[in-house]
Parts: C-alpha cells; structure tokens; sequence
C-alpha cells in the first residue's frame, strides 16, 4: 500500500492530497446513494400510487419494489464495465463519469410524468432510469474504495476505505431528511402531487459540488505503477473470475446479510410501519438518527478493524443480525416507537457497521492490484443483487405467505447470517495478521524492540 510522507518540504502538500482523496470517497459516495436511497424511499412512499395506481394495495407495493429491485440487478454489469475499463485506464476516470450519471438519471426522475399523464410510458421511463442508477451505481463503490484504500497509509487502510463507507449513511441522511422535510412543510396531497420530486431535482446541485471535488484527485501510486510497468490486464474480469474464484465467493457471502439489514431498516420498515401501525413519521425519523450516528460508527468499525483483524469483528456482528431479527419484528408490531431509533441503532450503527466500515478495505485485501477493481466490483454487486435487489419484494412475498407473520421474512435473514458468517470465516484477513505482529514485537523503553 501507498505510504504518507512524513517529513520535507511535501508533507503540506501530501497531506493535501490525502485529504482531498478522502472527500472525494466521501462526497462522492454520499451523492451517488443520496440519489439511490431517494429512489427506495419513494418506492416504499408514493411510487405505488403515482406510476401503479390501478393495482391493488399489495399488487401496487410489490410492483414498485420490483422497479426498486432493477437498479440492484443493473449493478452487476455496471460493476462488470467499470471493472474492465477501471483496472485498464484508472480509478478516476470511472468515479467522474458514474457521479454524472447517476446526476442526471436521478434529476430525470424527477421531472418524469406520472402514469395518470402518460400511461404505461411512465412505467418505462421509471424503469429505465432505474436501470441507469444502477448502472452508475455498480461503477461507483468498487473506484472510490479503492481510491481511498490504496491512498491509505499502511495499518490504516480500513480506516481510509470506511469514508467510502460513511457516504452511505450521509446519503441516505440527506435522502431521508429531504423526503421528512417536503412531508412537514407540505401537506399530503402537495407532497404526492409534487413534494416528491424535489429532493431528485436537487441532486444537479449536489453533483456539481461532487465532480469538483473527485477531478482534483489522482490514481494512488500503486495502481499508477502497474500500468508503468505494463501490468495491465486484457480481460480483467475474465481473469480475475478463474484465478481469484475464493474471492469473489467471499465478498459475494459477506455481502448477502449486511445490505439486507439495511434494506429492512431503511426501507421496507417505511412500508410497513405505515401499514401494519399506521406511522409515516416515527421510521423516517430514526433512520435520520442512526443515519447521523453511522456518520461515526463507520469510522470506528474501520479503525477498530485495522487493530485488531476484520474477521472477529464480522462473524460477531452476522451472528448479532441472526439473534436480533427475531425480536425486531415482535417490536415493530408490538413495542412503543418512542425507542425505535435505539433499536435501529443496535441495528445499524453496531451490527450492519461493523460489517460494513471494513468492508472496503477487507475487499480490496482479496485481489492483487491489476485485477482489484474488477474482483471488489463483482463480488461486491452480485452480492448486493442476492440480498439488497430482492429483500424488500422477498419480505413482501414471505409475509403473505405466513399469513401476515413475518416469522417467514426472520428466517430469510437467519439464512443469510449464516451464509455471511461462513463467507467471513474462509475470507483472507491481513490486517490481522499485522495485528498480531505488531504485538509480537514492541519497542522496550530505550527504543530497541523485543519480542512478546
């Protein structure tokens, strides 16, 4: 990994640099999910009744998950294509033209004809501009962690990669707030007919402040090196599918219970607290908090990781999931909303964090460097598309199935906690092993070091 310089006239400008590789994972990635969970929000909010409004209450509700499902199915190519063009031309490139994209699909839907104006056409265009997030989205995760990841400075590099991570939680903040404030200052028939759209319109805004942040940055030198030295592979999600086969297999399985997670909480909770409890503002209202919260659990998760391996830290959080969803649903039917924002933080900022603020180091520590973006990439979307893509429609289809008990929808996520939980124990762990090194020899008083 690239290493800071720590001393000479460079250290100001180095240090420069490092910063600005950080906002630019951390911006950036905030805008590209900002744009992405706005679309989710709506699915669970107004999209069954402005693009689905002849269907009935659950027809309409499972085909507007199924449109949300499409931007996750997309992800895979798109990771497919910024893999490819990623490892051959560098990180940069591909980060700069995700963050337009997603821009203008995402500012598209916002002046987009609902169906009582334009019919089934409006089916369609909301489709395909899905269709373009996802795309955008695929491309955009697998360039920015390992922009900051292969920035970071030895023994840091989950610290480097969790800003990446956190722009998760800051997009869906700025997503949930965006929605909580059109619903407090419009009443609800401003906010179907129109309130809806802003925040999608705002996105323009926002990307602008993105690219002028990432066209200021480089590739890290690591990379830079490999196509110096003409390391560069022709095919490299070719080759990185026969030669790195374990892991793609284990960032495919630690991806499957963590989105999920975090599907449930962030997004199929909104529909179902409104329906089953008849709450549209407690679920907005403490994702808001676990999202500001997750703004430093992020950080600590990749922090803690670095000193002490990834692997403990993931095995305890997916075998957490698989005890906390039993009793999670028994308090969304049942227990006082007043501490939903508590639960959602046992949920979020401990359990889905700690798997997720490493994630992007963790990832990259699986492939050699000519063929990284291409490995993190495909794992990490195919992974997503088994989990993300499908647990709201999933979730749907299981509590009609049990007959409005959501016991079904508890043993879908018990079953993919324990898939995660074999996935973390075969995936290779670096930083461990520097863990323990660097307790194996510690400096004496006088400087020199002796073994433990």
């Amino acid at each position: 990994m690239a290493t800071l310089v720590t001393s000479g006239p460079g250290l100001g400008s180095a240090l420069h640099a490092k910063r600005r590789i950080l906002a630019s994972a951390f911006v950036g990635t905030t805008i590209e999910w900002y744009d992405f969970y706005l679309y989710g929000t709506a699915s669970a909010l107004v999209f069954n009744k402005q693009f689905f409004p002849d269907a009935s209450p659950l027809v309409g509700v499972l085909a507007s998950f199924a449109t949300y499902a499409v931007g996750f199915i997309a992800r895979p190519l798109g990771g497919v294509i910024s893999g490819h063009l990623g490892d051959r031309i560098g990180r940069k490139a591909l980060l700069v033209a995700s963050l337009l994209t997603m821009g203008i699909a995402s500012t598209l839907i916002g002046v987009l004809p609902n169906y009582a104006a334009i019919g089934i056409l409006a089916v369609v265009g909301l489709v395909g501009l899905r269709l373009v997030q996802g795309l955008s989205a695929g491309a955009e995760w697998g360039g920015s962690a390992l922009l900051s990841v292969e920035h970071a400075p030895a023994g840091r590099r989950g610290l480097f990669g969790s800003f990446t991570q956190v722009g998760s939680a800051a997009g869906m903040l700025l997503a949930t707030a965006a929605y909580a404030l059109a619903q407090a200052f419009l009443t609800a028939d401003q906010f179907q007919a129109f309130g809806w759209r802003v925040p999608f319109l705002l996105s323009g805004v926002l990307v602008v402040v993105g690219l002028w942040i990432r066209l200021g940055v480089t590739d890290a030198e690591e990379f830079t090196a490999v196509k110096t030295e003409a390391r560069t592979v022709r095919r490299p999600v070719v080759r990185v599918l026969r030669e790195h086969p374990r892991g793609i297999l284990v960032t495919v399985g630690m991806r499957l219970v963590q989105p999920a997670i975090y599907t449930l909480m962030t997004v199929y909770i909104l529909g179902y607290l409104k329906d089953r409890r008849h709450d549209t503002t407690s679920g907005l209202a403490a994702i808001l908090i676990v999202s500001a919260i997750g703004l430093l659990s992020g950080p600590f998760w990749g922090w803690l990781s670095d000193r002490i391996g990834r692997r403990r830290i993931a095995v305890a959080a997916s075998i957490g999931v698989i005890a906390l969803i039993w009793p999670f649903f028994w308090f969304l039917d049942h227990g006082s909303l007043t501490y939903l924002p508590l639960v959602l933080l046992v949920g979020m900022n401990i359990l889905h964090d700690a798997i997720y603020g490493p994630q992007a180091a963790w990832f990259a520590e699986q492939f050699p460097t000519e063929l990284r973006y291409s490995g993190v990439s495909f794992g990490y979307q195919v992974g997503t598309v088994l989990s993300a893509a499908i647990t709201p429609l999933v979730a749907a289809v299981l509590l009609e199935a049990g007959g409005g008990q959501p016991w079904l929808v508890a043993c879908w996520f018990a079953f993919l906690g324990i898939l995660t939980t074999v996935a973390a124990l075969a995936a290779k762990d670096p930083a461990a092993e520097e863990a323990a090194s660097r307790q194996a020899v510690r400096p004496n008083t006088d400087g020199s070091e002796r073994t433990a």
